[in-house]
């Protein structure tokens, strides 16, 4: 191993933490939207957020025993497979993003809260992606920085959808011209 390795093993183990109160929150979001296009959004970011955390936790075990990096898709089905083989239910302990979206559950908090989250996200796998050593930790992380910055466009585009700016992503979904006739 090398002398980085306990500082990265932090690093991922602070990662994982934060995709498993991501993913709860997702989840609990999803549950609280009203908007049927903000449900699916929620949907989706829970299942790639339990995708982070298994490729996440894979990855961590691996760098632990001195086997290195290991590619996303290699990563994400040994990940997946401990899970599934233990049966580990993942429980995120205190959550205070849900926490902060009961003190007002509505689509526009949930959304909210979501973007800072995705915000921080960014930041932080981006850090990592300026420090990282290895061909392999780059590789990872500018993978999974692209994932990040695309939950983050998903729910500005809600955002969008919510306030009606008139449309969703690059489709109108709204005309101020038949709302008002």
């Amino acid at each position: 191993m090398k002398k980085e390795s306990p500082h990265l093993a932090d690093k991922l183990l602070l990662a994982y933490q934060t995709e498993i109160k991501g993913h709860a929150f997702y989840r609990h979001a999803e549950e609280v939207a009203t908007d049927e296009k903000g449900k699916n959004v929620f949907r989706h970011l829970s299942k790639e957020e339990l995708e982070h955390i298994d490729v996440i936790s894979a990855i961590a075990d691996s760098i632990k025993k001195g086997g290195g990096w290991m590619g996303y898709k290699e990563a994400l089905i040994k990940g997946r497979g401990e899970r599934e083989k233990k049966g580990l239910p993942i429980f995120p302990g205190e959550n205070e993003l849900i926490e902060k979206l009961k003190q007002n559950e509505t689509d526009q908090n949930a959304v909210f809260i979501a973007v800072g989250v995705e915000e921080k996200a960014v930041d932080f796998y981006g850090r990592m992606l300026k420090a990282a050593k290895e061909p392999g930790e780059k590789v990872f992380l500018t993978g999974l920085l692209e994932m990040e910055k695309g939950h983050l466009k998903i729910l500005r585009w809600e955002h969008e959808s919510l306030v009606k700016t008139g449309f969703w992503g690059d489709f109108m979904e709204y005309s101020v011209e038949k709302e008002t006739e």
